[in-house]
């Protein structure tokens, strides 16, 4: 599916951009380090509440990780990481 593909080649650009790795991105969303893999290659979508956090920490729309738009400006309030 096309969708999962933009998806994780959008995901793995944040995260390089943002100078981490995938047991980092993992640690902070509290996810594993293989879910975060195997969305980078397209291997597997995830669940709404997952792609809102994903979107709050890298700060842009969810319709842009998912392909829907190329415009990936963030129009939600300020991310903090719950404790």
């Amino acid at each position: 599916m096309e969708t999962k593909k933009i998806f994780g080649e959008r995901l793995r650009e944040l995260r390089k951009e943002k100078s981490i790795n995938q047991m980092q991105l993992a640690n902070a969303l509290g996810m594993t380090q293989n879910s975060i893999g195997m969305m980078e290659r397209g291997h597997r979508g995830t669940t709404i509440e997952k792609l809102v956090l994903l979107a709050e920490y890298f700060h842009v729309s969810t319709d842009y990780l998912l392909g829907i738009t190329d415009d990936p400006a963030w129009r939600g309030g300020p991310w903090e990481a719950e404790e």
